[in-house]
């Protein structure tokens, strides 16, 4: 007897076995290169790297990765309007893969950085749009949309745990440039294998999309444009300045050559101007005081998000400079430095299910925290994650410290992340209105990207004054943050509450998600916009 399509993958469409794999391929593809990306950045030229200063080094780490989030807002936006959500993905697995081969090519310069922004511009991409899809393999009504995001995200976990492994096992081990040596080539291509690693995962990733898109029935086939000639025109004068503007700034860095640390610095503004521009553009939006206020409720949360994010993000940039520096080279009897980068996935698989029980439990009791509350309780758990790390104070070169140190770091910080992660979006989307939602989801991104900004910048701490001083610094503006979050969460859940009452019984979701676009249609051919 054929198995019902819908129930294919335990229980669920089998779609979404198709996503679960091939996110599980793009996200060994990213994690694979951040494992080691700093690494080679610090490395020396003669050992194949970039020759970088760590404050440099961190510089472009934070312009690379906090691009990977704030161009998932044109890369979402321009798949809904034009391309569609699946060729959204094809787009970016494209641009990831090609990104990868760049670098895995020895002897190309700075092309190197053309490789980055590919790899950027392709997440931007392929990231919210593979995640849409996932959510259009189900009915609005159906209950296994919850259940399904959660098999999606074990996917995500798989490819984080094994990438590190397998790209960093390529890019440090001595195992393998012994091997590289024994077969008469350069030690230092090991490098650009552990980037071709990270390539042809994508490339696999984009071949179980393909091949399998059948499953996906009309789930993100056609892209959805506004009825009205007047707002398909606007949209395509939007598309165009986006093209313009990335043409124009690109002209200008190849005309002007500027450092890192100057793109850097640029993109630092840039960032906070658009989160500005985004608050004050939701704040007009506002109809009444009832509303501004829910706006400006939002402010503390977001800040909340760029601090945690800052300093949950220490791990690809001075976490693992520490790694590499001060932890014993034998732990274990087999780990190289990247390869801490997999324990948050370990922590994550093993803890999520112990989490979902205890808030069912404290909520049949009356006593779950509410949703700040979680966040606040976070960043005292990602305080105490440096408090783990006080036996390593007063650290000299050549001294070396057990690993375990960092694993309880990674263990706190995935404590954390179990309390934030979940309720962070969903507490500034109940504070908006349901109208706006896709814009709270874009202040998340920018919240996102410039706390990951943060946290590659702050290389230039930890290499001026030590790691002892970064990681006071950060247990500080931890307190701080939770403290601040405790304050305000009686209120914030007061506003929650009486938003959530106002849009009626179906807002109660955490995960309520943007109405459509008014007047929208789908365009099923080639007809231009206006034509019947």
């Amino acid at each position: 007897m054929a198995r019902d399509p819908d129930r294919a993958f335990f229980g669920h469409p089998r779609g979404l076995a198709n996503l679960f794999f091939t996110e599980m391929w793009e996200r060994f593809s990213y994690y694979g290169m951040r494992a080691f990306l700093i690494y080679y950045l610090l490395a020396p030229e003669t050992l194949g790297g970039r020759g970088l200063t760590a404050g440099t080094a961190g510089s472009v780490f934070a312009v690379f990765a906090s691009s990977v989030y704030f161009l998932a807002l044109p890369g979402g936006w321009i798949a809904d309007r034009f391309l569609g959500q699946r060729k959204g993905v094809i787009v970016g697995g494209i641009g990831i893969a090609a990104g990868n081969a760049l670098l895995a090519i020895p002897g190309l310069g700075n092309v190197f950085y053309l490789g980055l922004l590919l790899i950027a511009i392709g997440t931007g991409f392929l990231k919210p749009n593979i995640s849409t899809l996932v959510g259009q393999l189900y009915k609005e009504d159906d209950p296994r949309r919850d259940s399904g995001y959660t098999i999606y995200y074990m996917g995500i976990n798989i490819g984080a745990f094994i990438a590190p492994l397998v790209c960093g096992f390529l890019a440090q081990s001595d195992t393998f440039r012994a091997w590289v040596i024994e077969r008469g080539m350069d030690p230092n291509l090991v490098w650009n294998f552990a980037f071709g690693a990270a390539a042809i995962g994508m490339v696999l990733g984009l071949f179980q999309f393909i091949s399998f898109k059948h499953w996906l029935g009309d789930a993100g086939a056609q892209p959805t444009i506004p009825e009205e000639p007047a707002r398909a025109q606007r949209d395509r004068h939007v598309l165009i300045a986006i093209g313009l503007a990335l043409l124009g700034i690109g002209g200008l860095v190849v005309a002007t050559t500027p450092s890192e640390d100057t793109i850097a610095n640029f993109q630092g503004i840039g960032l906070s101007i658009g989160s500005i521009v985004m608050f004050v553009g939701l704040y007009k939006l506002a109809r009444d005081p009832k509303e501004r206020r829910g706006i400006l409720a939002m402010i503390p949360l977001f800040l909340g998000a760029v601090a945690f994010f800052a300093i949950f993000e220490q791990a690809p940039t001075t976490l693992s400079i520490f790694a590499k520096d001060f932890t014993e080279p034998d732990f274990l009897g087999f780990f190289e430095p990247s390869y801490y980068q997999s324990i948050n996935a370990i922590f994550i698989v093993a803890l999520a299910p112990v989490f979902a029980i205890m808030w069912v439990a404290l909520a049949r009791r009356r006593k779950e925290p509410s949703s700040v509350s979680k966040f606040a309780i976070g960043m005292l758990l990602l305080a105490l994650s440096f408090v783990v790390m006080v036996p390593t104070f007063g650290a000299t070169e050549g001294t070396r410290f057990s690993g375990f140190y960092l694993t309880g770091l990674y263990l706190f910080n995935t404590l954390a992340e179990l309390c934030i992660s979940p309720v962070g979006l969903s507490s500034m989307s109940k504070l908006a209105p349901r109208r706006l939602a896709g814009m709270v989801m874009g202040m998340w991104f920018f919240g996102t990207a410039v706390g990951i900004y943060l946290a590659g910048r702050a290389t230039s701490i930890s290499s001026g004054r030590g790691f002892d001083f970064l990681f006071i610094f950060l247990f500080i503006s931890s307190l701080v943050v939770a403290g601040a979050l405790f304050l305000v969460a009686p209120k914030i859940r007061r506003m929650m509450a009486a938003n959530e009452h106002a849009k009626g019984p179906a807002d109660k979701s955490e995960k309520a998600e943007p109405e459509p676009l008014p007047s929208a249609r789908i365009v099923k051919d080639n007809t231009k916009v206006g034509e019947d």
